[in-house]
């Protein structure tokens, strides 16, 4: 039998997001960079997003990123432009939902970003009071059946 060389097997590789839990320290863009939300995801390390300065880019996600972050569309992330191609980017962070927020409230992300956060954030003011999911029917009805 072969002698094990690794240290375990495929659930070690993959870890516990256990340093999710951390507060890190918010970052601002700089010069050569820019804010941009996830439109979609083309695979191969490679994502569609819309910057913050009206421009769609194709952006490669680094490989320091690359199986460890988890890019899904509608996240938020910070890009870095490129000098020679104006129509691809480079990822360079991905921004958790509550820094999302945070950048949203100190005015870097317009007021009209939309912010995906998930199922709980989906209820808005829209869906108070009685909705349109019930019919109510009359005895008349039921018997017209």
């Amino acid at each position: 039998m072969p002698k094990n060389k690794g240290k375990g097997g495929k659930n070690r590789k993959r870890g516990k997001n256990e340093a999710d839990d951390e507060k890190r320290e918010l970052v601002f863009k700089e010069d050569g960079q820019e804010y941009a939300q996830v439109l979609r995801m083309l695979g191969n390390g490679r994502c569609e997003a819309m910057c913050i300065d009206g421009v769609k880019r194709l952006c490669h996600i680094r490989g320091k990123m690359h199986k460890k972050v988890w890019i899904a569309a509608g996240d938020i992330i910070l890009v870095g432009l490129r000098d020679y191609q104006d129509d691809k980017a480079d990822v360079i962070l991905k921004y958790m939902p509550d820094e999302a927020r945070l950048l949203k409230a100190y005015g870097e992300l317009p007021e009209s970003t939309r912010l995906n956060e998930g199922i709980a954030g989906g209820l808005d003011e829209e869906d108070e009071g009685p909705g349109d999911d019930y019919i109510e029917f009359e005895d008349e009805d039921i018997e017209k059946l």
